[in-house]
């Protein structure tokens, strides 16, 4: 644990690496910012609070930068630093940068990557994991942070320079969140499918791969899950246990585990270890084909006898009703989802794909994954839930709250220091995060941007329970998936039309401000027919 009172910079080399054949730097050199661990030192929250500071993790691009650019923050979010580095590279960062001689810069966020305050993510430790520490963070460095061997790169902080944001997914709504806190500091942001809106249970994230799936597919899921909660419903254990077996997850216990196993290939609540709708990207590099390998495998007309003799094994218990698909979407599952089972990931190993096990929930270990179940657990929400009865649902009726709640009781036990810190049993407190302004939130200069086809879209600003506003700081990206804006291929003319649309939309956006900021300050940007 870093116990420095002052704030400064911590450099360990020149920022940019290695250039590519395009000219674009292959990767970057980290430096190491003293940030304070709490923002907040009179607050009860964070008691007993503390006046240490951390090292956190920073990168700079400044390969087209011109004296007097301005500096684009790219928050990194629920990630590492490094794995946001084609940002930078090829991505919106770079995109800004290129046409506007700017800075880009991209900050780790508190408790991911080499960004840890403590040695170790106790529940004590993490109690200083709250959104309003990490925007804190962001204006704190705003107003601090240097750039060795950058032209003027001693001079470049907020106020007295424009820092524009960018965030994507959680990153957006820290965006939006900074902006509107700091409004005056930051001179502005874009949230590209920023999840603003917290809500307890959120059974909306299917809803897109619900709508606009290969349908044939969607509704054999919807069918078998359906049957499989009539069998649940009835208690019949032995056709349940046969169900289990045929899809090779025989020795789990908790049906809840077994639910959540069979959805891995949509989602599964919290938890999957292949593709999803969510990782379908226009992008070739990020895109993945999981999704429709899976729904292939189910509607497959060629499928030998060995698999569709499957959906008829348990229509004897569904009044003759075959479970059309079940054969299909079982082989898939045994070959590309137990086949993993032996994967030191585990949680229990002895019962494969078992949750049951406090023991590896307390481990208090610095992770990703518990960094990110805290905050889910402290104020978040946005547990994964299935449709109830009487509507479709392509995940089982049998999980509920309690389901994702108990991990988080597992994971965060009352430490010695703060009782505070220990997230409530009935879920999170989600007035912490929703009094930013929730669906309703707007500052200056703040640009949202979404994706129609999103699965988080449902609490970002263009959610369908959010009402319907209009104005030209705002985009949805008609069939758009998570936060796709921020991928590009170094050439805004070839891309997909609703992508070089959405491009071209945040360029119009920027410069505007950036206008904007000339008109009302001595200090001027450059222009861009300076360029």
């Amino acid at each position: 644990m870093l116990l420095a009172l002052t704030a400064g910079i911590g450099i360990v080399a020149a920022q940019v690496g290695p250039l590519g054949t395009d000219g674009r730097p292959t990767t970057y050199t980290a430096n190491y910012f003293d940030q304070p661990i709490d923002h907040f030192q009179t607050s009860s929250r964070y008691a007993p609070n503390t006046n240490a500071t951390f090292k956190q993790r920073y990168y700079f691009d400044d390969t087209y930068y011109k004296p007097g650019g301005p500096v684009f923050l790219y928050i990194s979010g629920e990630t590492s630093g490094p794995s946001r580095f084609s940002n930078l590279q090829t991505g919106i960062i770079q995109i800004l940068m290129n046409a506007t001689g700017g800075l880009g810069v991209i900050l780790e966020n508190r408790y991911y990557g080499e960004s840890y305050p403590f040695p170790n993510s106790t529940t004590d430790n993490l109690r200083f994991l709250t959104t309003e520490q990490t925007i804190a963070d962001n204006a704190y460095f705003a107003q601090h942070a240097t750039f060795p061997n950058v032209t003027g790169g001693n001079n470049l902080t907020a106020p007295g320079h424009p820092w524009i944001l960018y965030g994507g997914s959680l990153a957006g709504a820290q965006t939006a969140f900074s902006l509107v806190a700091y409004e005056g500091l930051l001179w502005g942001g874009i949230a590209a499918s920023g999840v603003i809106h917290a809500v307890l249970g959120y059974p909306e994230w299917y809803d897109p791969i619900q709508e606009n799936g290969p349908q044939d597919c969607i509704s054999r899921i919807n069918n078998i899950i359906d049957k499989m909660d009539y069998l649940i419903q009835q208690n019949n254990t032995k056709a349940i246990q046969q169900l289990k077996d045929i899809f090779g997850l025989g020795t789990l216990s908790d049906l809840r585990d077994f639910a959540m196993t069979i959805a891995f290939p949509l989602g599964g609540p919290m938890n999957y270890p292949t593709n999803t709708w969510q990782e379908l990207n226009w992008y070739p590099a990020y895109d993945s084909p999981d999704f429709f390998l899976f729904c292939n495998n189910i509607t497959n007309m060629d499928a030998p006898a060995s698999i569709t003799s499957v959906d008829t094994q348990l229509a004897n218990y569904t009044n003759g009703s075959a479970w059309t698909g079940l054969g299909a979407y079982a082989n898939y599952v045994k070959e590309v989802i137990v086949s993993t089972c032996d994967s030191p990931d585990l949680i229990d190993t002895t019962e494969c794909f078992s949750t049951q096990n406090a023991t590896f929930y307390a481990d208090p270990t610095n992770s990703a994954s518990r960094s990110y179940l805290y905050s889910t657990c402290i104020e978040q929400g946005a547990y994964q839930l299935p449709q109830p009865y009487g509507k479709p649902s392509l995940l089982s009726r049998v999980i509920g709250l309690d389901y994702t709640q108990q991990w988080c009781t597992w994971a965060f036990p009352p430490g010695p220091l703060s009782p505070q810190a220990v997230p409530a049993p009935d879920g999170p407190n989600l007035t912490w995060y929703n009094h930013y302004g929730d669906f309703n939130l707007s500052a200056p200069r703040l640009a949202l941007i979404d994706g129609g086809s999103d699965v988080w879209r449902d609490v970002c600003y263009h959610g369908r329970n959010a009402s319907t506003r209009y104005g030209a700081n705002q985009m949805l990206i008609t069939g758009g998936g998570h936060h796709w804006d921020s991928s590009g291929i170094l050439n805004i003319s070839a891309e997909p039309d609703f992508i070089k649309a959405a491009h071209e939309w945040e360029l119009r956006q920027v410069t505007g401000w950036l206008d904007e900021w000339d008109a009302t300050h001595e200090k001027k940007v450059r222009k861009r027919d300076e360029l």
